[in-house]
């Protein structure tokens, strides 16, 4: 393991007299600079999109922002947390079971915040661009959501298939 000295250096971001600068990041930050890059250009693109779609008007910006981050963090988080305790609860020991909820809602969710003006019938000034009515657009997202529990449905019925074949294999059979 070497010497207590070299084990403090290497913990301090010191190694002798020199100062690694990853290492100080990562006691600085918690994690490594590709992390921190690509957090900088997730704000950096939030912001420009941000300032793009509100057409720089920056108290507007400000409140957008500000209330996104509350609104998440105040409503939506615990209110998707109690879903899913309460789903991990149902379910009881088959708790790998899960995942075949989880994504499909989080899909649809995703799916649901990105088209909610269009599916709310909310965004005139879009019709023209889409060239689709306004009409079409919450029945097309709950067909999509229907398609995506349907699918992980099926992944399901595959997978509980293949175990139940793998696991009848070794067995003899009953009938001799």
């Amino acid at each position: 393991m070497g010497d207590p000295a070299d084990v403090r250096g290497a913990v301090s971001g010191k190694a002798g007299n020199r100062v690694n600068p990853r290492v100080v990041l990562r006691r600085w930050y918690g994690e490594g600079p590709l992390h921190l890059l690509l957090l900088a250009a997730t704000f950096a693109l939030a912001g420009y999109a941000g300032v793009r779609l509100l057409g720089g008007d920056t108290f507007a910006i400000v409140v957008w922002f500000i209330g996104s981050a509350l609104l998440h963090d105040l409503v939506l988080l615990p209110l998707y947390a109690s879903a899913d305790l309460v789903l991990r609860r149902a379910l009881g020991p088959r708790t790998r079971l899960v995942n075949y909820v989880r994504v499909p809602t989080f899909l649809s969710g995703l799916l649901l915040l990105m088209w909610w003006p269009l599916i709310t019938r909310h965004a005139v000034r879009y019709e023209p661009y889409s060239g689709l009515s306004l009409d079409v657009f919450l029945g097309n997202w709950l067909l999509i959501t229907g398609l995506l529990f349907a699918g992980s449905a099926l992944l399901l019925v595959i997978r509980a298939a293949r175990l139940r074949r793998r696991d009848t294999r070794g067995r003899p059979s009953a009938s001799h």
